[in-house]
């Protein structure tokens, strides 16, 4: 069993690496093809798109194959879609070779999730968080190497066949130690179990909140920090880094707590942990506040997803891909969607009072923790 988490921890590594490699060289791509800051949000919607898409149609194809059935050549061709970009020509071809990176990339998050869960089950205490923090740490090596190659004045070709051939490499090693999985229990006759358990939406829900913070930290940090409390472009910049390595911070944490506490009692303190530093940071309005209300709201988010992912995948084994896609798809939607809100929001009200926002959303789900406890699956109709 031992392998087959190793196994897990490659997939996760090796996508969070693609995702941070394509992010790293995104100014080049820009460069290169002459697009406008316009043109190019229309090119990385389609990853967007091309996410959703494949998240809703795994669900079934985990369900019925098993998750190493799907997983394994989707992370064999996350090596290869890593590439396309590369090769844009003009906006619609960045944006289809974009779409295809979404898709293979959603189809990956939700099948080496459902097989995560299957690890965990097997395991016999929880370990999710450690692998979402693995998905952290290939995010930062991805980026890492990017900006390595950019320095080097490399294109992004260089880039993209290099790091695609090391994704490649790790998704064979990951082949060869994956746990075998089975397809779910066939559904019975009588049509009983006809759809995802109760509760499913509502942990995507939860998962939408937390996702609308993860994006509002991204994008709206620094500008609060440089804008709004006339902090230094460096200083600002530490705002997400805090966020991000206390994410990663407490994921590896994660598992430890979770077994310890329970999911229901460690969600409902990560969410008060978020809120509480959010919002006194928000209201102090010191720069050097606003970095450790950011590092507390990250430390808050981190175990929170993770949780939400083990709960719905463990709900009913028979629809854990489904139910992990649902979540996924709604939860990517927040993530999605988060800035955009709180960029109307602060158009209206200004930004410290749109930061409230997911400060507000993590005490919501602080209160509603009591979703993750187990219970006993109820199908419901589709």
């Amino acid at each position: 069993m031992n392998r087959a988490r190793i196994a897990v921890c490659l997939l996760f590594f090796l996508a969070g690496a693609a995702v941070g490699t394509w992010t790293a060289r995104i100014p080049a791509i820009k460069e290169d093809l002459g697009l406008s800051d316009g043109r190019l949000s229309l090119a990385l919607l389609a990853i967007a798109a091309g996410a959703v898409a494949g998240m809703q149609a795994v669900g079934r194809l985990v369900d019925r194959y098993g998750s190493s059935r799907v997983m394994i050549p989707a992370a064999l061709l996350q090596g290869v879609v890593l590439v396309l970009p590369a090769y844009a020509v003009n906006l619609g071809t960045l944006a289809a070779a974009l779409f295809g990176f979404g898709v293979v990339h959603g189809v990956l998050d939700v099948s080496m999730n459902a097989n995560a869960v299957e690890v965990e089950r097997a395991w016999g205490r929880p370990i999710m968080s450690s692998f979402h923090a693995v998905f952290s740490i290939g995010g930062f090596a991805g980026a890492a190497a990017g900006g390595l190659f950019a320095h080097l004045t490399l294109s992004p070709t260089v880039t993209f066949l290099s790091v695609g051939a090391v994704v490649a490499l790790l998704a064979a090693w990951a082949a060869a130690w994956a746990l075998r999985s089975r397809p779910a229990p066939v559904i019975p006759a009588d049509g009983v179990r006809t759809g995802l358990p109760k509760g499913i939406l509502f942990l995507g829900v939860l998962a939408f909140c937390c996702l609308v913070g993860e994006g509002a930290a991204a994008d709206w940090s620094s500008v609060y920090l440089r804008e709004d409390l006339a902090a230094s472009a460096g200083f600002a910049a530490a705002g997400y880094a805090a966020f991000s390595i206390m994410m990663t911070a407490g994921r590896l944490a994660g598992d430890r707590l979770a077994a310890r506490f329970g999911p229901v009692a460690l969600v409902r303190g990560c969410g008060l942990l978020a809120a509480a530093g959010l919002g006194l940071a928000l209201t102090i309005g010191h720069p050097v506040a606003a970095v450790a209300g950011f590092g507390c709201f990250g430390a808050g988010l981190s175990c929170i997803v993770p949780q939400v992912f083990s709960a719905a995948g463990h709900r009913d084994p028979a629809f854990a891909g489904r139910a992990l896609a649902r979540v996924a798809s709604i939860g990517y939607l927040g993530f999605l969607s988060g800035p955009v809100l709180i960029g109307g929001i602060a158009e209206l009200s200004g930004l410290p009072r749109a930061l409230a926002v997911p400060a507000l959303l993590a005490a919501f789900v602080a209160l509603a923790a009591t979703a993750l406890r187990t219970r006993t699956a109820e199908p419901v109709d589709s």
